[in-house]
């Protein structure tokens, strides 16, 4: 029999996007991007700018990708529906089983990393800091990272898809706001004088436990969407 229930679709999307915003990709290409232009002795102004436009093409990209899967979700006949949020869930168990055995083996056997000739193409794009450059360089972010690292994403799309509304829509942008939250603070900090050295440190010394978190927030997603699918829970 089927459980009745409001799921907490708000804290869910809040709590998801803040983890999956400790992106290492999306981070590490604006270090890597700030880092070519106070080199090259441009000034903060302009590190604010092209770091804002790197921003908003990163969040733009992936709001569209995002909406554009649930319209194609939701106009799903609901059997098939059932059998995609069972796939996808089984899918999002197992990457959260790839983020946890990084936190105790980073890097090691098979990993939801950036394949090493797309990781080199973004350092190549970095180096060209002009405006069409960075625009382009963001959504390249985004588009090579979302198929690679985007599984909490997928969850989010595949749980809002469940019943569309206004409300989702609200919500698929406010996770988009909230995961590009972390990218703001680092371009305000370094803008600010804070070293890019500090910044990169923590960036390295934080990657295990966020690997572990969004581990354990997959399975717990992945399982969710096959209760959903079954009918064990249902939009109340």
């Amino acid at each position: 029999m089927a459980v009745e229930a409001y799921l907490p679709t708000l804290t869910t999307v809040v709590v998801t996007s803040l983890i999956d915003s400790i992106n290492p990709c999306a981070i590490g290409v604006l270090i890597l991007m700030m880092s070519v232009i106070l080199a090259g002795k441009q000034s903060v102004k302009r590190m604010l700018f092209l770091g804002s436009l790197y921003i908003f093409s990163v969040m733009f990209v992936y709001f569209i990708a995002g909406l554009g899967l649930i319209y194609f979700l939701a106009a799903l006949p609901i059997l098939v529906a059932e059998y995609i949020s069972i796939v996808v869930g089984v899918l999002i168990i197992f990457a959260g089983l790839l983020e946890i055995k990084d936190y105790f083996w980073y890097g090691r056997w098979f990993s939801l990393t950036i394949p090493a000739v797309f990781a080199k193409q973004l350092h190549n794009y970095t180096s060209k800091a002009t405006i069409p450059g960075v625009i382009f360089l963001g959504a390249f972010v985004s588009a090579v990272e979302l198929p690679c690292t985007g599984a909490p994403y997928l969850a989010i799309i595949t749980l809002l898809s469940q019943y569309f509304d206004f409300t989702a829509f609200m919500m698929l942008v406010l996770y988009n706001v909230l995961f590009t939250a972390p990218l703001w603070i680092i371009l305000f900090l370094v803008a600010g004088g804070v070293k890019l050295h500090n910044v990169k440190k923590w960036k390295q010394d934080s990657r295990g436990v966020m690997r572990l978190l969004i581990g354990l927030l997959l399975i717990g997603m992945g399982w969710l969407l096959m209760l959903i699918a079954n009918g064990t829970f249902n939009f109340g």
